[in-house]
């Protein structure tokens, strides 16, 4: 599988949806709680700083996306903040890696300084180990600081990278 990462169009915003709604439903990572439809996921997706798709260059399938945008505002406004979403079926495939390395060089380009991620769930040992692997810092643990769809919290853990 060859995989290309380019920036959100509007025409992307079906397979877009689809993807991230995987993750809102499954109520473990994301702190959104309501799904996005077509519409709203276009605004959302077009309304960050960057998102970018990552593409199956064979079949043009969308296999996963990233949104890049500052973590806050002002004097902490050089901080980016990211999410990333990989299609289950295709996890393990290092597109996620490649999703993450893509944001790096999109945040720079961009001004940012720093990425951050404030809520990295401690049950999600595939993105703790990969954040680990690429040099990501813990900034430490939240205790309790996400609450899953079946009402159980779980620790967060941030991280961040000086870029």
């Amino acid at each position: 599988m060859s995989v290309e990462i380019r920036p959100f169009r509007a025409s992307d915003a079906e397979a877009a949806a689809a993807i991230w709604n995987i993750i809102v439903e499954e109520g473990r990572a994301f702190p959104q709680e309501e799904v996005l439809s077509v519409p709203e996921a276009e605004r959302f997706f077009a309304s960050q700083s960057y998102t970018g798709i990552a593409f199956d260059t064979a079949t043009g399938e969308a296999l996963g996306l990233y949104i890049l945008h500052p973590n806050n505002v002002g004097r902490c406004g050089h901080i980016a903040n990211c999410s990333y979403v990989v299609r289950p079926d295709v996890r393990g495939r290092r597109i996620g890696e490649r999703l993450v390395l893509d944001s790096e060089d999109r945040a720079r380009e961009l001004g940012f300084r720093i990425i951050q991620f404030n809520a990295v769930v401690a049950s999600n040992t595939a993105a703790l180990g990969l954040y680990e692997r690429l040099g990501f810092s813990r900034l430490g643990t939240i205790p309790g600081g996400f609450r899953t769809k079946d009402g159980r919290y779980e620790d967060i853990i941030p991280h961040y990278l000086v870029l």
